[in-house]
């Protein structure tokens, strides 16, 4: 068999052989999440070592849709993503979801109010690398009560329970975590709402600077500050590029 001709038989061989072993690229415009809640397998349990009461988290059908249901009842616990993404090749997040009732203490300026019948948590990830050592410190020492970092910092795309909360709220608890409220007060207990946003600039507007490259996604329902309860649903949540 002539040489040239060998190796662009090996050429294809290879080129079939690497698109059975790898997966695809994600190219410009594709999506890296679209979530419709039909099964878990993407989520994993998310807890916080000083809270013992957990939040319910399950699949439910509510309007003909598939959606995750979650339930708080004087507790707080979240559903993660077990997967991080690039938020400069995934800047934009869609989702879709209803809550049951608001919080009669809700604040979110205050820690005794610091609830939300249901969020969006984005949470960016801590590098050692670009840390100060004071910075280091801090982590090492969170990563030895909790067997892993803390995010580096935090967006959290709320429903607020009160109708004059601020377009961006530090958290009381943290500087490094920023509340966005998305909808607010009782006006739209009960229905469907939809929200979408690009998180680099959100994360710019909260900050004042560029978020750190990659972040994953948490969904959570939590009353563990004002004891109170509620039932949220989530039926979509979108991660895309354009």
């Amino acid at each position: 068999m002539n040489k040239h001709i060998r190796v662009a038989v090996l050429f294809v061989v290879m080129q079939l052989v690497s698109s059975m072993v790898s997966p695809p690229l994600l190219l410009a415009g594709e999506v890296f999440l679209d979530e419709e809640f039909t099964s878990l397998n993407r989520w994993e349990p998310w807890a916080f070592s000083n809270i013992k009461r957990y939040s319910q988290y399950t699949l439910t059908s509510l309007d003909g849709v598939s959606c995750l249901k979650a339930v708080s009842n004087n507790s707080a616990s979240a559903l993660r993503l077990k997967e991080w993404f690039n938020v400069y090749d995934f800047p934009k997040l869609a989702w879709r979801f209803r809550v049951s009732n608001i919080y009669r203490k809700g604040d979110s300026s205050s820690k005794d109010g610091d609830d939300y019948p249901v969020r969006l948590y984005v949470m960016f990830r801590y590098d050692p690398e670009n840390a100060t050592l004071g910075e280091r410190i801090q982590y090492e020492l969170a990563r030895a009560v909790n067997g892993e970092y803390p995010p580096h910092s935090s967006l959290n795309y709320i429903w607020a329970s009160k109708d004059n909360a601020a377009d961006i709220i530090t958290s009381p608890f943290t500087s490094r975590a920023m509340m966005l409220p998305v909808a607010r007060g009782r006006k739209q207990v009960g229905i469907w709402v939809e929200h979408r946003t690009n998180l680099v600039k959100d994360y710019q507007a909260a900050f004042g600077r560029n978020p750190p490259a990659m972040a994953t996604i948490a969904v959570m329902s939590d009353a563990d500050n004002t004891g109170e309860s509620a039932t949220a649903y989530i039926d979509s949540i979108r991660i895309f590029s354009k």
